[in-house]
Order: structure tokens, then C-alpha cells, then sequence
């Protein structure tokens, strides 16, 4: 526990970046050749690469010599479409660099500062300036007045990080986490600065200790690294969305999850025996609250040894995982990377003798204790003991588990003054070696990474799932993220919000936080409402500690169960939305959960929204984040609104004040928004969505033009890796709206993918009146009457206009109103 010791008057708190440092300038020379360019300098030298047309990489190293030969990229995947030629042209004050696109980096010969243009030389960002001095470097980079500071991963704190500080080092935090926090499990050190509209990304690439201050200096950030090359990436926008689309580019994409895993997970720590386990799946069916997956954790195994069952308490898992697998449920067991000293333990004894742990420079093996005591950890920058890692899941696939949950992987150790490995561990590095204090942010990675790639061995084309709690910049490509040991308090839940919005700006698409909080316990008011927000989380999954009270849906009375099972079920009706934007995050990167800020990068009512946040680009979420409360400002952007439960039309670009009572969520529709519904379910079974329901938000009649919508909706079987190989659909829902008519339709974009669909609902909401004319459709004279025909039939009580259609592969109408 911290004390008033920390801050005695004759302590000394030495910042990084308060230590000297000197400009690299000034200019002695460059020298380009076969797409490099290297800038020489006194007291430092740059050297300049194009990945891409919008992105490009500026390394700075003390020594020219340090930058000869090719240089490491650790998250960064690099093109292989060749060198990108670079044109120098030099004036007396300034050398300017060219290369792919229309961008220009020109850079001041005085001290080697240097700014990105485009080719009307508008400038992508301001000057930035590299340093170097007492065995660190450092980049300082300007802050336009009004920017706003996003990105950075995992951080406490409010949407806008300018005025903050973090310290990029993967730790186990179990303290609360509180707003001065400056580490926590994930580093991801990518900084967006955004500037009315404008913006730009600044990804160092360097998995050492890396400091991002915006509070020393109010108009400028400082980056300081502990070790290593300041080897950036600037990435260019112009828009949020371009800028998100183009760092996912150079550190990757993720595949397509398992349906499974979008579904309601359980977890706690632990559930202690095989058959708690069964009954609390018996549980879930029996009160009709859908679920996918139960998590084991530590308990679970043979005196927390790794790849174990503990055979008294799970005597026989593959038949428990074969029963849960009949009630639509999946099994999830943590792994962690600590492997416990025993002669008598297989899994050490063959990695030892193979030599695939951590070892010190002496070539001993670094031990540290964990949860099974004295640990050896395996050195996952070596890809001999990457594989046999992944191949130590084969038990575990050959027992029907395709979903593995990765923890104390920063790593943690415990007893120890670091809290990790210690700083001169030499990892291999496939050949390269390097020490632990240089490589320790890609610890988590590597695991993920080797779990990942081991399980798609392993299940014979079936989809891994892998949670991760340490992560790097690139996780995104291997495992989802959670937002490891937070608490059960109001203020642990509001703060998921703005984390997670960054971490969408971060390249994460695939997080979530432990609903109803991990430590402390929570109440049945803070589970209701923490379940209502987390029903709209990419991952989805309840999880509690040891000796907290139990906080499954049904432990705190019948009102909160009604609550947590309504909002599970609505996520399940809302999954073929859902689905569609994991789709999207596949090929663009882009974020499911997403601040307002990147659908309205022009308003700047949105810059500073912590506490809403998009569901996709149509769903508005405005949880409430506070103890017996029913009221809350909630900020609509331009366009026109829909309250989700009553229907109440908004025109947007001003706040309103909203009634929500314990059972409701505040959740609006963006107007003119396609959102696929399916039919409720206890679990997920594949993404055909056999029952579909088209739901098309009608503007109205105030319209002045006419408006155009769309939504790709994307099906395949939810569980294979065959969509790679074309096994997939794509169907394009398209409305057009006028003052006085509706065209609505879709069509088949792409069919690769073999379902059943006897027939598609379209229900338009908010028509207003019933519509003079429907074409192509016969009316039904009640809603009975249309369950047996092609038709349509408007519901005057809830203006709504339904129509039911046989064919689903092209099909349109238009509306008269």
C-alpha cells in the first residue's frame, strides 16, 4: 500500500524527460538510395522510408551507423511491393524528401526538425523534432491549439488525453485503477492528433519503456524512450476513420471471430468443480438468459499447472465439455505463461531439455514465482518455442475447446522489485538477441500470437477464439482484449467508456471489460445497469474474483434478472448488425464500440464525449453511470433521432434530457438507418440468419432532398474459416427517401455461402400514415393474414409498416406515402 512516504519533501521524482537532451541537427549530410534516405547530423541521424502512400517512417537513432542494414519492426508489417524511391531536393535552409503519393517531409537543415505535407503543402501536423542524449532519445511534436490527443491504447482517464501522461509498460495492476495511472496491461503507443476534422497518427514502434507526456508542455507532446531506435510511423488521415483505416493497415487486421464469442460469456474466479460448472449451465437454460461460454479459471488445474485438469474436481472435462456443447455452450480455460518447476511436470521437463524458457545471460533460466510457485516462462520470441507452445493446446482442442484465455502475461511475477521478468532476461529473438527491458511489451503479444497460430493447427479449420489480457501494438490480429482487474464501482464502469473508444482508435476492435466489475462486489443496481452497457461491448463477458459476492444475471433478485436477461436477448435479436461490423473491422480496422468523433469528425460537440459512445454507426449509447439515477444529458449529433423504446423522433445537433429508469438503456436510432434483426435464441448456432428482419428508419416527411442509406449485411457459418476461401454472403440493403415516397431493396453483392431463408421481414418504422400505394405487394388485411402470404400491412397503432417477402436474394419496392 502507497503511504504519505511518496511524496516526503526530501524525495527526489526524476521525470525522463526532464533529463538533457540536444536536437539532432545540425544538417551534415544525406545519402538516399534504393527507397532509403539517411539524414546526418550532429548529434543524431534520421533516416526516411514511404511504407505506403499515407504512411511514412522516420527512425532516429544516435549514430548514423545504427540505422545500416535492414532495421527491426516488431507490431509494423511492412510492404513487400518493393522500395519506394525518395526524391531530394535541397535548398539552403531546408532538404525536401518525396516518395509515394503527394506527401513531403522537409526538414530544417539548422536541427533536423521536420514536418509531413501534402501536396498543396498543407502540413499533416505541425514541426516535430527528435533528440538524443544520456542513452535515450526523445521526439517532441507540436500540438495545434485545438487538438484533441487520442489512441494510446489502454489508458485511465477521459476520451481526450491531452494534459495527460502514460508510460507505455505492460503491468499488473491490481490496484483500482484510477485516473494518474500511468500503465496498465496493454501498450499500444500510437497518438492520434486530431484537429477540427484533421488528423494524423504518430505509432512509435519500439516495445521498450516508452513515455507519451501532454502535460509537460501544454503545446507540445514529448516521447521518451527507455531503450532501443525512435523508429515512427507518421500515418495520414485526413479524417479519423482514414487514420484508423491506415494504422490498421501497416499493424494489421483481425480475422473473423467465432459467432460463439459475440455472444453473453460467464466467468468468475473461480468456478471451483465440474459440476458448478454444469449447473450453472443448467441455470442459464432453465431462466431463459442466452449464453455461449464459461470460463474456467486457475482452479481449475492440477495445482495451477498449465495444460492440467484437476482430476478430483474435473474427473472427466471432455464429457462436461461434451454436455455443454449440447446446451450451445463453450468452454474458455485461462493459460498462463508461468510453467511450474518439477522434474515430474512433462510440460517443463521437455522445455528444458529443448531449451525453449527465458534465460539470463549466463544462459540459466530466469525463474520467477506465479501461481503455481517457482516458474520458468517460455521465450515466445524464439518461433522454435512459439510452435511448441501452440502445440501444447492439442489436448485442449482434442476435448472440443476452440477458445483459450490468456492472463499474467505482461508477464506478471510476483515478490520481485520489477513486478516482471528481470530487465537483463536475453530473449533469442529468432536469431537477434535482445533484452528483456527492449522486448518487454511483446511478451503478451507473443503469447497471444503463439496461442492463436497453435489452435488454428490444432482445429482442423474451425475458428480459434483467444482473450488476451497484455497486449502490443498488432494484438488485434490474434486475440480479443479485455480490460483486465477493474472493480465494481460506478466510476470502473464509466471509465470502460472512454478506454475503450481509444483502444478503438488503438486498432482494437475486439474489446470488452469484466461486467458488474472484477474485485470488490457489486450491487444489484450497478450489475443491471453495467450489463445494459455491456450488452453493447464488442466482448461481452461477466466476470467476478474469489470471495466477491456471485454476480451471474439471477443473484440479486427477480427485477435485475428481467433486466440483464432483456438486454442479453437484445444483443442476440441485434447480431446480424453485430456481426456485420466485425465483418467491417476485418477489412478496414475500423472500430464496432466508436467515439461519436469518427462518424462526426466536423462537430465539435463530439471531441470531448466520454460518457455515449456509437454501436456501429447507427445505434447511439448513452449509459447510466451513476447510483440512483434516471436522468441523463444525452448529446444527439446532426440528423434526425429515434428513441429505441418509444419511438420519440429528435432532430439532432443539440442535447436532450432522457428519462431511463432501471430497466432502460437510453438508445437511439440514427434516422434513415438500416438495423438486421434476427430472431431471439439461447445461444448462437451460425450467421445465416435464417430469420431476418430488415428494420428501415423512415426520415419522414419534412425532407427537403432526397436521402440515400445502406447497410451490407454479411452472413457465413459462423464458425469456420471457409469465408477465406469465398464461403460467405454479402447483401446490400439500400433505401432512398423523398418528401413524399420510399424506394427500399437489396440485392446480392456476393454468394458464396449455402443457407436456408424461406423469407425476409422489412418492417419501416415512422412512416407516419399508411402508405397510398406499395408496389409489387398485395395488402393484407391483418397482421394474421400477412404471416401467409407475400404482402405488406400497416400497423397504424405503432406506424409501422411490415412487409413480408419470399425472395431474398434481389428484391425492391417503391412506397408511396
Amino acid at each position: 500500500m502507497l503511504t504519505s512516504e511518496m511524496i516526503r519533501p526530501d524525495g527526489e521524482l526524476m521525470q525522463r524527460s526532464d533529463r538533457k537532451v540536444e536536437p539532432f541537427g545540425p544538417f551534415l549530410g544525406a545519402h538516399a538510395e534504393s527507397g532509403r534516405c539517411v539524414i546526418e547530423g550532429r548529434n543524431g541521424s534520421l533516416l526516411i522510408q514511404w511504407i505506403y502512400e499515407d504512411i511514412i517512417r522516420i527512425t532516429g537513432a544516435a549514430a548514423k551507423e545504427a540505422l545500416s542494414g535492414p532495421l527491426p519492426a516488431y507490431a509494423a508489417m511492412l510492404s513487400d511491393n518493393g522500395d519506394i524511391p525518395i526524391l531530394v531536393q535541397e535548398s539552403d535552409e531546408t532538404i525536401f524528401l518525396s516518395g509515394g503519393g503527394n506527401r513531403t517531409v522537409e526538414i530544417d537543415k539548422l536541427d533536423l526538425s521536420f514536418r509531413v505535407t501534402d501536396a498543396a503543402g498543407k502540413p499533416m501536423g505541425n514541426r516535430h523534432v527528435y533528440y538524443g542524449g544520456e542513452a535515450h532519445l526523445q521526439c517532441r511534436g507540436e500540438m495545434t491549439g485545438a487538438a484533441q490527443i487520442y489512441g494510446l491504447g489502454e489508458t485511465t482517464g477521459f476520451l481526450n488525453k491531452r494534459g495527460e501522461r502514460y508510460t507505455m509498460w505492460n503491468s499488473d495492476v491490481y490496484s483500482p485503477h484510477v485516473a494518474d495511472m500511468e500503465s496498465l496491461y496493454q501498450s499500444i503507443p500510437v497518438l492520434v492528433h486530431h484537429d477540427r476534422g484533421q488528423a494524423y497518427a504518430l505509432f512509435i514502434d519500439n516495445p521498450g519503456k516508452i513515455q507519451f507526456d501532454m502535460r509537460k508542455d501544454q503545446d507540445h507532446y514529448l516521447i521518451d524512450l527507455e531503450t532501443g531506435l525512435l523508429d515512427a510511423y507518421f500515418v495520414a488521415g485526413p479524417t479519423l476513420k482514414d487514420v484508423v483505416r491506415n494504422y490498421t493497415l501497416l499493424t494489421g487486421r483481425m480475422d473473423m471471430p467465432p459467432l460463439w464469442a459475440i455472444g453473453y460469456q460467464q466467468s468468475r474466479y473461480s468456478y471451483m468443480n465440474q459440476e458448478e460448472v454444469l449447473e450453472l449451465a443448467r441455470t442459464f437454460r432453465a431462466k431463459g438468459i442466452p449464453c455461449d461460454a464459461i470460463y474456467l479459471d486457475i482452479h481449475y488445474m492440477e495445482e495451477f499447472k498449465v495444460f492440467t485438469f484437476d482430476r478430483q474436481q474435473f474427473p472427466d472435462p471432455k464429457r462436461m465439455i461434451a454436455e455443454l456443447k449440447e446446451m450451445g455452450i463453450r468452454i474458455v480455460p485461462i493459460v498462463d505463461p508461468g510453467v511450474k518447476i518439477d522434474e515430474r511436470f512433462p510440460v517443463y521437463v521437455d522445455g528444458a531439455e529443448k531449451g525453449l524458457f527465458c534465460v539470463k545471460a549466463d544462459g540459466s533460466h530466469f525463474h520467477g514465482e506465479v501461481w503455481p510457485g517457482m516458474s520458468v516462462f517460455p521465450d515466445f520470441s524464439d518461433p522454435e518455442a512459439a510452435k511448441w507452445w501452440g502445440d501444447l493446446h492439442r489436448d485442449y482442442a482434442e476435448m472440443g475447446i476452440a477458445g483459450i484465455w490468456n492472463d499474467m502475461n505482461e508477464p506478471s511475477v510476483f515478490a520481485c522489485e520489477t513486478h516482471t521478468m528481470d530487465l537483463d532476461v536475453v530473449h533469442r529473438n529468432d536469431g537477434r538477441p535482445i533484452t528483456h527491458e527492449a522486448w518487454h511489451n511483446m511478451y503478451g503479444l507473443g503469447m497471444s500470437k503463439a496461442t492463436y497460430e497453435g489452435m488454428q493447427r490444432l482445429l482442423n479449420g474451425e475458428r480459434p477464439f483467444v482473450l488476451t489480457r497484455a497486449g502490443y501494438a498488432g494484438i488485434q490480429r490474434f486475440a480479443a482484449v479485455w480490460t483486465g482487474d477493474n472493480r465494481s464501482f460506478w466510476e470502473h464502469m464509466a471509465m470502460f467508456m472512454p478506454m475503450s473508444m481509444n483502444l478503438g482508435f488503438s486498432g482494437i476492435a475486439f474489446c470488452g471489460s469484466d461486467i458488474g466489475g472484477f474485485e470488490h462486489s457489486a450491487s444489484g443496481e450497478l450489475l443491471a445497469r453495467w450489463t445494459q452497457m455491456g450488452a453493447f461491448s464488442p466482448l461481452c463477458r461477466n466476470h467476478s474474483a474469489h470471495k466477491t459476492l456471485y454476480q451471474e444475471p439471477w443473484r440479486f433478485g427477480a427485477e435485475v434478472e428481467d433486466i440483464c436477461r432483456e438486454y442479453i436477448s437484445l444483443r442476440y435479436r441485434l447480431l446480424p448488425y453485430l456481426y456485420a461490423y466485425f465483418r467491417e473491422a476485418t477489412l478496414t480496422g475500423l472500430p464496432i464500440l466508436r467515439s461519436l468523433a469518427l462518424e462526426y469528425p466536423d462537430d465539435p460537440e463530439t471531441y470531448l464525449l466520454s460518457d455515449q459512445f456509437l454501436f456501429g454507426r447507427d445505434l447511439l449509447i448513452a449509459p447510466i453511470y451513476r447510483p440512483g439515477t434516471a436522468h441523463r444529458v444525452v448529446y444527439l449529433p446532426q440528423g434526425v433521432w429515434y428513441d429505441y423504446w418509444t419511438g420519440e423522433r429528435h432532430e439532432g445537433g443539440r442535447h436532450i434530457m432522457v428519462h431511463a429508469p432501471l430497466d432502460t438503456l437510453p438508445i437511439f436510432v440514427r434516422g434513415g438507418a438500416v438495423i438486421p434483426e434476427t430472431g431471439r435464441a439461447q445461444h448462437t448456432t451460425d450467421a445465416g440468419w435464417s430469420d431476418l428482419t430488415l428494420n428501415y428508419y423512415s426520415l419522414g416527411q419534412s425532407l427537403r432532398e432526397s436521402v440515400k442509406n445502406e447497410f451490407q449485411l454479411y452472413e457465413d457459418d459462423g464458425v469456420s474459416e471457409n469465408y477465406k476461401q469465398g464461403s460467405y454472403n454479402e447483401l446490400r440493403c439500400f433505401a432512398e427517401e423523398s418528401e413524399d415516397s420510399l424506394h427500399f431493396g437489396f440485392e446480392e453483392l456476393y454468394r458464396g455461402y449455402e443457407r436456408s431463408r424461406e423469407h425476409v421481414r422489412v418492417v419501416i418504422k415512422h412512416l407516419g400514415t399508411e402508405p397510398k400505394e406499395v408496389s409489387g405487394l398485395k395488402q393484407a388485411a391483418s397482421a394474421a393474414e400477412l404471416e401467409g402470404m407475400d404482402g405488406w400491412f400497416y400497423d397504424s397503432g405503432r406506424q409501422e409498416l411490415i412487409l413480408k417477402i419470399s425472395q431474398d436474394k434481389a428484391w425492391e419496392c417503391a412506397i408511396i406515402k
